[in-house]
């Protein structure tokens, strides 16, 4: 998560100072249950779910955990804490084969404090995440689907990257009528290789609220859907004398689904991060998020 890419790049420049259009989607889901929609292993899934529709909302600080078929994405994340400011770039590719997505993200972090710098590639991270679970009301009023994910951070022995992350997951992605959606995920962190954070142990977990806005109910020029966001990112340590501890992150945030060129449909985001506990406001007290999305 960018949780824990803000707080160690964080911790780690302080020490260095210190030192030195939505209702015909949903067309298919509003036919009665039967028999005939369930497939996959134990009949777990259902034809008719929305999450085949490959179609919610991106988050920002919280995991993706949606169907994504082609898509390519350029974040970038600026956070402020006393005496230090960090800049975050991310560059991701992610590609769906049937329900199976797969990732590639590859993380850039510039921190300054006290005239010290600290920069460098962070951990290469491929993902991959599958649903096993799904409940569709009769209406399709209600929508639900259960997963499970799995993400491992390959080092690069920059001043930052020098530790294996493997972060098994579950996820839950839910639509309720037109308009709301509900992402959540939690993973267990587990930290492999040198120095102190060597064998640390994190839970994570986050959760992602959006109201998609149809153009036709809003008509903005070249906007195909408005949706405003609201997220909780946080993460819990559970060892090495981090256990018990917890920062959350806040942030207030919405995406513009613009008119496709072509076959292309970017997506442009905004955020404001702020702490929502002290251990939080310790690292960051704001920070500014930028997404660009391209659906190809």
């Amino acid at each position: 998560m960018w949780v824990s890419g803000i707080l160690a790049a964080t911790a780690l420049v302080q020490g260095e100072a210190q030192a030195a259009d939505q209702t015909a989607s949903m067309t298919a889901t509003n036919e009665p249950a039967s028999a005939d929609s369930r497939y996959g292993f134990l009949h777990g899934l259902d034809h008719r779910s929305y999450y085949a529709e490959g179609d919610f909302p991106e988050p920002f600080l919280v995991d993706d955990s949606g169907l994504e078929i082609d898509e390519a994405r350029l974040d970038w994340l600026h956070a402020e804490a006393r005496g230090v400011k960090t800049d975050s770039v991310k560059a991701e590719v992610e590609k769906g084969f049937g329900l199976l997505t797969l990732e590639l993200e590859v993380p850039y972090v510039r921190a300054v404090a006290g005239g010290e710098t600290v920069r460098g590639f962070d951990n290469i991270d491929l993902g991959a995440r599958y649903p096993f679970y799904q409940l569709v009301s009769p209406s399709g009023f209600f929508d639900t689907t259960f997963g499970a994910a799995v993400e491992l951070g390959i080092p690069v022995d920059s001043a930052i990257s020098r530790n294996t992350e493997f972060v098994p997951k579950i996820f839950n992605d839910t639509k309720i009528g037109a308009h709301f959606t509900l992402q959540s995920i939690y993973g267990y962190s587990m930290l492999f290789g040198p120095g102190e954070e060597g064998g640390l142990r994190t839970f994570e977990y986050g959760g992602d609220l959006g109201w998609t806005i149809q153009h036709s109910e809003l008509p903005l020029p070249g906007v195909q859907q408005f949706i405003p966001m609201f997220e909780i990112a946080g993460e819990t340590g559970l060892n090495q004398g981090e256990s018990g501890r917890s920062a959350v992150l806040g942030n207030a945030a919405f995406r513009l689904n613009l008119k496709a060129i072509g076959r292309v449909q970017p997506r442009l985001g905004f955020g404001y991060v702020f702490p929502l506990n002290s251990n939080a406001r310790t690292d960051l007290r704001r920070g500014f998020f930028t997404s660009l999305v391209f659906e190809y």
